[in-house]
């Protein structure tokens, strides 16, 4: 009886490996873009976005700077005592994905189009690219958190991209669509995508 139990539940994890979609992501282009000093004078919160999907190569950049791992083996944030407890999650139109920064790609962790559960908010319901900050210490995992969300912001500025940081009232909803485990817990979600076409 062991066996055969331990024989479908290798089976099913090997399902999951086989069916999952994850995504590799090209090199970041980590050079270039718009002067610092221009892009803080022209971040804002934009909350209008095109429903187009970031390309792979934008989606790696998004990434790479907002928990990356630069040229000299560090992250691109600072954290706290060098305390790295945080994960990025990628919410996309196919799924939910965890950012990787060692190998620089998406791990799915769901098929499932989550954007439903952000009730509060309509354009929330069809931005193209949602990032869920997750971290398992509520002293330092917010701080790095917003460190990322920066960097992203001003990414977005320099790439012509829109964006919002947001508060999420559906923390226990998107935990359980993340399958976070018990220590982790959602921090703060940001929205980014193209503006629109009109």
């Amino acid at each position: 009886m062991r066996i055969c139990f331990a024989l479908l539940l290798g089976i099913s994890l090997i399902s999951k490996i086989v069916y999952a979609e994850n995504i590799k992501l090209p090199p970041p282009i980590a050079q270039g873009g718009k002067p610092l000093l221009d892009t803080i004078r022209e971040r804002r919160s934009i909350r209008q976005f095109d429903s187009q999907v970031p390309d792979n190569q934008t989606l790696s950049d998004i990434l790479f700077v907002a928990f990356g791992i630069s040229g000299d083996n560090k992250r691109t944030i600072p954290t706290s005592m060098n305390r790295q407890n945080m994960n990025v999650y990628a919410i996309l139109p196919n799924g939910v994905f965890l950012y990787q920064a060692v190998t620089h790609e998406l791990i799915q962790i769901s098929k499932t189009d989550v954007r439903s559960l952000f009730v509060t908010q309509d354009y929330m319901k069809t931005v193209p690219l949602i990032l869920v900050y997750t971290g398992s210490d509520k002293t330092n995992s917010p701080l790095h958190a917003g460190s990322a969300y920066q960097n992203v912001g001003l990414y977005a500025v320099s790439a012509g991209l829109n964006s919002v940081v947001r508060m999420p009232r559906e923390k226990v909803k998107i935990a359980q669509a993340l399958d976070l485990p018990a220590e982790e817990f959602v921090i703060v979600t940001q929205a980014i995508g193209y503006p629109p076409k009109n």
